[in-house]
């Protein structure tokens, strides 16, 4: 395949189909960019605009964020599920101050040691904020990358290689391409080549891909049971009732008995468990009078 081709080809569609996100805004600077790299986690863009925009509005640098309570932000947190994400972005703000003079540091290098920024998320930042050409490989990328180029319909476990193997990808050019690329195959995959049922018709580089030269070959038994195993499961997990564990505590004004906590799951042993690992993880606390509240 030719890259040059594949670039321009979406370039062209990102212009003409990106998707008018708040963060997008060209004002938005590398602390909003943050926040809507580690928001955006596992979550639908549509849940996780609402709840960036009220940060960005309550906590528009990182000082204002260190200099919240952990209860204001697990409220304003809201349901975006991952709670501790919330905790761990408070950390971050104060590392951003404290270290950082309150500027979100620019290279890879430093992004990964702040607290709660991975691999995926310091690449991220680096391009979509800092205009660097690094790879930025999500889940998005791969699927689109392992069809486009490697011919299979379903990206086997990742692998350290493919951030090089998407490095080759990007323009080398100067003029701020390589970001706008990561870009368009995030969306390219969050659009079109999607998981299940690839938009095929509508894709802009279609007569460029490797599985469609192929004939399109069905993904094989290995591929699928890879597949299915990282599909995580919510309903009736320990997960879905430590939601709703803080949903109580998000809600209450004040501390609540553990009786206010034992109705909304019937299971005791689960409900238990998903309780005390909210403890040990810092998104509870217990008073000396045995009510719970989230923490101070």
């Amino acid at each position: 395949m030719s890259h040059t081709a594949l670039q321009h080809a979406l370039l062209n569609w990102f212009e003409a189909n990106a998707r008018d996100l708040a963060w997008r805004d060209p004002g938005t600077g590398a602390w909003g960019i943050l926040l809507s790299e580690v928001m955006s986690q596992q979550t639908p863009v549509a849940r996780v605009e609402p709840i960036w925009l009220e940060w960005m509005r309550r906590w528009p640098a990182p000082a204002d964020l260190a200099a919240a309570s952990p209860a204001e932000v697990l409220r304003a947190w809201g349901k975006l599920g991952y709670p501790r994400r919330a905790l761990r972005l408070r950390e971050c703000a104060a590392v951003v101050v404290d270290k950082h003079g309150g500027r979100v540091p620019e290279t890879v290098e430093q992004l990964l040691e702040l607290p709660g920024i991975g691999d995926y998320t310091a690449r991220a930042v680096a391009a979509f904020a800092h205009g660097q050409t690094v790879p930025v490989v999500d889940t998005n990328v791969r699927r689109v990358y392992h069809r486009a180029i490697g011919g299979r319909f379903l990206a086997g476990p990742a692998r350290r290689r493919e951030l090089a193997d998407v490095a080759d990808l990007l323009p080398a050019a100067a003029g701020g391409e390589a970001p706008v690329f990561s870009a368009a195959l995030m969306e390219l995959g969050a659009l079109v080549c999607t998981a299940s049922a690839p938009d095929c018709g509508h894709c802009p580089i279609r007569g460029l891909c490797a599985w469609q030269r192929n004939g399109c070959p069905a993904p094989s038994a290995e591929e699928l049971a890879s597949a299915s195993r990282r599909v995580q499961k919510f309903a009736g997990t320990d997960r879905q009732v430590r939601g709703l564990i803080m949903d109580v505590l998000r809600n209450a004004e004040g501390a609540v008995p553990k009786a206010s906590i034992d109705v909304v799951w019937p299971d005791d042993a689960q409900r238990s468990r998903a309780l005390f690992s909210l403890l040990d993880d810092g998104l509870a606390e217990q008073d000396g009078n045995g009510y719970f509240h989230l923490p101070r």
